[in-house]
């Protein structure tokens, strides 16, 4: 029961020993302590909500009831959520340094010549594909700070020029993802920086933590819109994962919010890093590894070590985890292009569509009938999945939408 396996898309159920103690990051991700991180990213003047796209058309197309995507390339100008996480993190670390809470240091007070005396000079390291790199380096820009940052070898001479744009040292390495941040984690503590990775481990959890309650201004802003469609709730909920933080941050607002109505929620994973489905896979509520140089083009996610804390928000509430082979994400790019009937086009990358694409694909292909009844998903069903970047790299971007690179 929960478990197929097929040589295209992979899913495992979610029958994880269930611990019913209470772990400390429900405080943490309350809807109070996320409001924190809302009001500070609306303190920006570049903060605006971004869409959440009515998918009526697609959705009547392939038999559910609704389909809403929160559409991220709208987000700083950046095209991509993970300035979310990084920029909160990186507030909350300022706050710290000055024994504040970050809620009495909006934007224009935390750029003050008073606060900069007071903090000095500060240099921020992380390591990235490439959204999460800029907006890291957007940030400690905007803060009058430095960044240094990582990026593993496949990486997008694109992507990284827009990080150096931002004021960041940045270079392309010729590690794996996960290796790249163990290089910054040991740089930024050989040069007196800080390490800004949403990725957890032993004795590295403050910042990560604070870098899902970050993402968490995404999944409020999706909750209110919804309600602007008169859609109390969502019956389900997909969102993707690399390290896992993004599908943590998202899990643990949902649960605050929608408590005992929490909609079914699925992770989805690149099946070439996919180690929360593997993790679910090995059924004993652990943590598991994937290594290797994890080329997919779903790059944003092409991460092999999952963060520990989100780990334990998913194998509590999370219902389903999927793994994905690139021609999932291809596909969804392409009917977010090419929309149906009145649908609004979405331009949405390689990790912001996979979502798409996998629920277009249970829904229009019996081989995953098993799949669909499983997560109950019929013409009553209201789906809410997030697109977490645009065209992050253009060439690749025309290469799959227009040219019809990576086809199933």
């Amino acid at each position: 029961m929960g478990l197929y396996m097929s040589e295209n898309i992979k899913w495992k159920g979610n029958t994880m020993p269930k611990d019913n103690s209470s772990y400390s990051w429900e405080d943490h991700l309350s809807l109070e302590e996320v409001n924190k991180a809302k009001e500070f990213h609306a303190s920006f003047e570049e903060y605006k909500e971004t869409p959440l796209v009515n998918l009526q058309s697609l959705a009547d197309k392939i038999g559910i009831g609704s389909l809403y995507l929160k559409d991220e390339s709208y987000r700083f100008g950046l095209n991509a959520f993970k300035v979310l996480g990084g920029s909160f993190a990186m507030g909350k670390y300022m706050a710290k340094c000055l024994n504040k809470d970050i809620s009495d240091l909006p934007y224009s007070k935390i750029i003050s010549p008073e606060i900069k005396k007071q903090l000095g000079d500060i240099v921020f390291y992380t390591a990235t594909d490439g959204n999460h790199g800029r907006g890291v380096a957007w940030t400690a820009n905007r803060l009058n700070q430095k960044s240094v940052v990582y990026m593993p070898k496949g990486s997008s001479e694109y992507r990284l020029k827009n990080i150096q744009k931002e004021g960041a040292t940045a270079s392309i390495t010729d590690m794996n993802y996960d290796d790249a941040v163990r290089l910054a984690a040991k740089d930024a503590q050989e040069n007196n920086g800080l390490i800004v990775q949403d990725t957890a481990w032993e004795g590295y959890e403050e910042i990560p933590l604070w870098i899902m309650q970050g993402y968490g201004t995404m999944a409020l802003e999706a909750i209110k819109q919804l309600n602007d469609y008169n859609v109390d709730s969502p019956t389900h909920v997909f969102v993707q994962a690399g390290v896992g933080s993004l599908a943590g941050g998202v899990q643990g607002v949902l649960h605050s919010f929608y408590k005992d109505k929490c909609p079914i929620t699925t992770i989805v994973e690149s099946d070439l890093a996919d180690c929360l489905y593997k993790s679910a896979l090995a059924n004993d509520g652990k943590p598991r590894f994937v290594g290797g140089d994890m080329q997919t083009i779903m790059a944003g996610l092409a991460c092999g070590e999952p963060n520990t804390i989100s780990w334990e928000v998913l194998k509590k509430y999370s219902k389903m985890f999927v793994s994905c082979p690139d021609w999932v994400a291809a596909e969804g790019m392409r009917i977010l292009a090419k929309p149906t009937h009145d649908d609004k086009k979405v331009v949405s990358g390689e990790s912001g569509a996979v979502t798409t694409g996998l629920i277009v694909e249970i829904m229009i292909n019996d081989e995953y009938k098993a799949l669909r009844e499983e997560l109950k998903l019929d013409k009553n069903s209201k789906v809410l999945v997030f697109s977490t970047e645009g065209d992050t790299d253009p060439d690749m971007y025309k290469k799959i939408v227009d040219d019809g690179f990576c086809k199933k």
